[in-house]
């Protein structure tokens, strides 16, 4: 398996396809694997080089207990580290929940290794420290008591995905609900940001009403919400997502070999289980 040195700490990855180079992060508790789960490997191989990252703590990368060993410089770090073993200069980034807020990391830390942000299921802003807290006392009583209350939440999951959640360590997974945010001042980065972004999240999302107030100050960014989704069907749905990202990429790269002039505020919403819709059909 492809390794990644970022100082002491291996980040394992995965390469699929050919194309312009896409780096695909996976949330809290996931792992690479989700994405081939959930279809959007199959989907986007065709197009693109998917560059496929165990956050640090997930999947086959190191799991360190340190809780500062987690702070989001580093976690953004972990991404520059594999873009370098590969040679890849730039590359467009797709993260999802805890990978979303590696890519507000990237503008915090690193923008100028990335050509767009693709951001689902985050918003740029301190989550109540609540959340965490109850997190962590579920994981102190072992993963087999976390997946129960996520089943509880959100259904039954499928075994395939119970067995990837079985298999986390819990001790890492409170060393990172333990680190430093690291988004202070991220508000004012935001607002001076250039990069084309792209932000999705569920209409039943706890993250939904945080993600749609802080499109609103970035000037070259898009909004996409699926009416109806939690933040775990959202992640899952790659045959509402991936339209939304193939169009958005299609049209950055557009732009990115003609001089054009983006639109400062440009927001729109999915219209039930259709395509994408046009820039602005809300007139928002």
């Amino acid at each position: 398996m492809p390794y990644a040195k970022n100082h002491s700490i291996s980040i394992h990855y995965q390469v699929e396809g050919e194309g312009p180079p896409l780096v695909l992060q996976h949330g809290f508790t996931s792992s690479l694997q989700n994405w081939y789960n959930y279809g959007y490997v199959a989907a986007l191989r065709q197009s693109y080089q998917l560059i496929l990252i165990d956050a640090r703590g997930h999947g086959q990368s190191d799991k360190p207990y340190d809780p500062q060993a987690y702070a989001l410089q580093h976690r953004v770090e972990d991404v520059l580290a594999v873009l370098d073993a590969l040679q890849v200069d730039n590359a467009h980034y797709l993260g999802y929940s805890m990978g979303g807020r590696i890519g507000f990391g990237i503008v915090k830390y690193h923008p100028e290794r990335f050509l767009s942000l693709i951001i689902g299921g985050m918003h740029p802003y301190e989550s109540p420290s609540e959340s965490a807290k109850a997190r962590i006392a579920l994981l102190q009583r072992g993963m087999v008591t976390y997946v129960a209350d996520a089943e509880t939440q959100n259904g039954p999951m499928a075994p395939d995905r119970k067995a990837r959640l079985l298999a986390n360590d819990p001790e890492a997974l409170i060393a990172s609900l333990q680190a430093p945010r690291g988004l202070t001042g991220i508000e004012q980065l935001l607002l001076d940001m250039t990069l084309p972004c792209l932000l999705y999240v569920g209409e039943a999302d706890s993250f939904y009403p945080g993600a749609k107030e802080g499109v609103r100050s970035m000037p070259n960014a898009r909004f996409v919400s699926f009416p109806g989704l939690n933040h775990s069907q959202t992640s899952q749905a790659s045959h509402l997502v991936v339209p939304h990202v193939t169009q958005f990429l299609h049209e950055v790269m557009q732009d990115e070999s003609r001089p054009s002039v983006n639109p400062p505020y440009n927001v729109y919403r999915t219209q039930g289980q259709s395509g994408p819709t046009q820039p602005g059909a809300n007139g928002r």
